[in-house]
């Protein structure tokens, strides 16, 4: 590992807390060196240490920032400084696994491209709000084509976008800052749910 201090900042100490909680629920063993930074740099946003490593510093600093905030400071998409790059050709190519009206219509196999869709499914479900199984199968379910929502609520609280009591009753969305090419990918869907519930 690198010897150049990295500093480390998370806007909100709860959410931290809350992602690193999920990450371990299952763990039998404590965590390697390189499993904690993993654990720490998913716990603010980021897919594992090595991308936390490229990031801005200054993103580190606004991680809490829910897609709702971020939105309202910026509804057409320009940011203050100059946002990190986005890959497009795989926005796109993620983009095709949703339909017309932004549901899931197939699980990709590379995990960045999962990752990106559990992302949209995040911006889907309401900040702050105390919800049973029941009320997140019903979210999953509308926002998926392929009929597995028990797979994507799984895989929302490994990835810590999602927080669950310890005995399952109570979820709640994991506030963080999305990193840039998740925020591009909601804000590229983000009218097709209401397109599609209009039309309903």
């Amino acid at each position: 590992m690198s010897k150049t201090p990295l500093p480390y900042s998370a806007g909100d100490i709860s959410a931290l807390a809350r992602s690193l909680r999920a990450q371990l629920a299952n763990r039998t063993e404590p965590p390697s060196h390189v499993e904690w930074l993993n654990m720490l740099a998913k716990a603010v946003g980021c897919r594992n240490f090595q991308h936390f490593r490229v990031q801005p510093q200054p993103q580190a600093q606004a991680q809490a920032q829910t897609v709702e905030q971020i939105t309202a400071q910026d509804p057409v998409g320009v940011t203050v400084g100059a946002p990190p790059p986005v890959d497009e050709a795989r926005l796109l190519k993620v983009a095709r696994c949703f339909d017309a009206v932004g549901a899931l219509l197939r699980w990709p196999p590379k995990r960045s491209e999962r990752d990106l869709c559990l992302w949209v499914l995040w911006a889907r479900i309401d900040a702050g709000r105390a919800m049973n199984e029941g009320e997140v199968n019903d979210v999953l379910r509308g926002a998926n084509r392929f009929g597995d929502h028990v797979l994507l609520r799984r895989e929302l609280c490994d990835f810590g976008l999602l927080d669950r009591t310890r005995d399952g009753r109570v979820y709640r969305r994991v506030e963080r800052r999305p990193p840039p090419e998740a925020l591009a990918m909601i804000r590229r869907l983000k009218a097709a749910p209401a397109a599609g519930r209009a039309s309903s």
